[in-house]
């Protein structure tokens, strides 16, 4: 009996171990939870009440937004970014890639599930288009902090450009032209912003403090306002009834968001060699719940709005819970 007992002190030992291991990541869970979900959970709520008790119209807050805020954060990360080329490089592929292989498997999905152009076109547009820029700049921020955001800022200046291209084609098909595209890209203040910027940081212009002041005080109001706009557009989301058609494409939709758009994303970056930080935050931005842009272009170009309605909706709800564990898993798996 004396040679097992060496075995089996060092099976208690690892049983004890991975006790150990397991309660620490659940209290990371929890620690994330509350520093992460919380603080984005305020604003949003906040956002919610207005939306119910005030009627909140978010026609002039979106538009300061879309103008002044979106374009300050831009400029003021892409200025002060420590990015180098191979950075730009691997977002700029990993973006594509990602687009790509998700607007891949949401054809092979709606022909296997035999769904209508509309639904087509819905689930795609639920599998594509991430809210990376309203809800994924300040989870970054709380969770990788100012470094992070700067990394995520080359990403959603990429995803803003593609939203509004191949996210106009993937809702209107026959309505779409390349002299549309181009059009629609130029008419965004933030790619002037992005322009700006890389003159910038190209000629070595110091800005003078005051300009460069204002324009952080503007970028700094990005956050809250966003995610006060976030809670009232989720309260104006209608939970309606849809067809079988449109809860197969619902389901499907959301299983691609919540579960394979990660995997996705994490073997992509093993692909192309991306760790550290960049992938930490690539996998969490392209994790994002769909986007409220999708319901927009989707009632614009007659896509399912019912089913990308209700996908927004419970996508946003559930990655308060999901978004936690995935920093803490991705974090750990990145060294970050």
């Amino acid at each position: 009996m004396l040679p097992f007992f060496p075995l089996k002190r060092e099976s208690g030992y690892a049983a004890s171990h991975q006790t150990i291991g397991s309660r620490v990541l659940i209290q990371e869970i929890l620690s994330t939870l509350g520093s992460v979900s919380v603080p984005i959970l305020i604003p949003v709520v906040g956002g919610v009440l207005l939306a119910r008790f005030r009627q909140l119209n978010t026609g002039p807050l979106l538009t300061v937004v879309l103008y002044i805020l979106t374009p300050a954060i831009i400029f003021t990360n892409l200025v002060s970014a420590e990015i180098t080329a191979e950075d730009l490089v691997s977002v700029s592929l990993f973006t594509v890639s990602n687009l790509m292989f998700l607007w891949l498997t949401a054809k092979l999905l709606s022909r296997a599930l035999r769904l209508s152009e509309p639904e087509s076109a819905g689930l795609t547009l639920v599998s594509t288009i991430s809210n990376s820029v309203n809800y994924g700049l300040p989870l970054v921020l709380f969770a990788f902090g100012q470094a992070g955001l700067e990394k995520a800022t080359v990403y959603v200046v990429l995803m803003i450009i593609i939203v509004n291209t191949f996210g106009i084609y993937l809702a209107a098909r026959s309505h779409f032209s390349a002299r549309d595209a181009v059009k629609s890209v130029f008419s965004l203040p933030a790619i002037y912003a992005v322009l700006a910027a890389l003159i910038v940081r190209w000629t070595g212009i110091q800005l003078p403090e005051g300009i460069d002041t204002g324009i952080s005080l503007l970028a700094a109001a990005y956050s809250p306002i966003v995610l006060i706009v976030l809670g009232t557009q989720m309260m104006r989301i209608e939970p309606s009834a849809i067809s079988s058609e449109g809860k197969r494409s619902f389901w499907t939709g959301m299983a691609v968001r919540t579960l394979l758009a990660p995997l996705v994303a994490i073997l992509i970056c093993f692909i192309l060699g991306i760790d550290g930080l960049l992938r930490a935050v690539l996998v969490v931005e392209a994790s994002m719940p769909v986007a409220v842009t999708a319901v927009i272009l989707a009632d614009r170009f007659h896509a399912a709005v019912r089913t990308v309605s209700l996908s927004i909706l419970w996508s946003t709800l559930l990655s308060f819970l999901i978004l936690p564990v995935l920093i803490v898993l991705v974090a750990r798996y990145s060294g970050v």
